[in-house]
């Protein structure tokens, strides 16, 4: 008897609109406070919000990633890139609030910057800042304004016997 398996195909269109949010590019926090900065304001959670950015810093569109507690969000990278992807952005921006008003980057926040910093660079869609608002929409912090955005480098090696993993590779048996 013959088996038969059916495999769904899928297909994503890009669809080109006039920008949802603003035609003004965002190539600084303050364009981005404009924008966003009353809206994340208004939330009495934290939001983590991904602004999607053409290859003139000018918005695509904005997609919410996660929605957390007064004092907290959580968010994975395959959600974060998940809109990118599908938006097929050039760039892309964090912005999240901080209800309480105190805008230091707490250890998490710091934490998921370092991460998709060094993520985005490997998927070719740069992160250009993650900006934290505070209560008022005004006032912000911004990692890239701080300089605290530093890319290293990547150098990609050519020859495959000289990659060294960080994880053991299973070897391949024979059945």
């Amino acid at each position: 008897m013959e088996k038969t398996y059916n495999l769904d195909r899928v297909s994503v269109r890009l669809v080109k609109e006039r920008p949802l949010i603003s035609s003004i590019p965002l190539n600084n926090p303050t364009a981005a406070i404009e924008v966003m900065g009353e809206h994340l304001a208004q939330m009495d959670r934290e939001v983590l919000m991904l602004l999607n950015l053409d290859t003139k810093l000018k918005p695509i569109n904005c997609s919410i990633v996660s929605i957390g507690a007064i004092n907290e969000t959580v968010a994975h990278p395959r959600e974060i890139f998940k809109a990118a992807f599908l938006s097929n952005a050039s760039y892309m921006m964090l912005m999240h609030n901080h209800p309480s008003g105190d805008i230091t980057p707490s250890k998490i926040d710091s934490k998921l910057t370092d991460r998709m910093i060094k993520l985005c660079d490997q998927m070719g869609i740069p992160l250009v800042d993650h900006i934290i608002v505070g209560a008022d929409g005004k006032e912000f912090f911004s990692f890239n304004e701080k300089q605290m955005m530093d890319r290293a480098r990547v150098n990609y090696i050519a020859d495959y016997n000289q990659i060294k993993f960080s994880v053991a590779v299973a070897e391949g048996k024979k059945r």
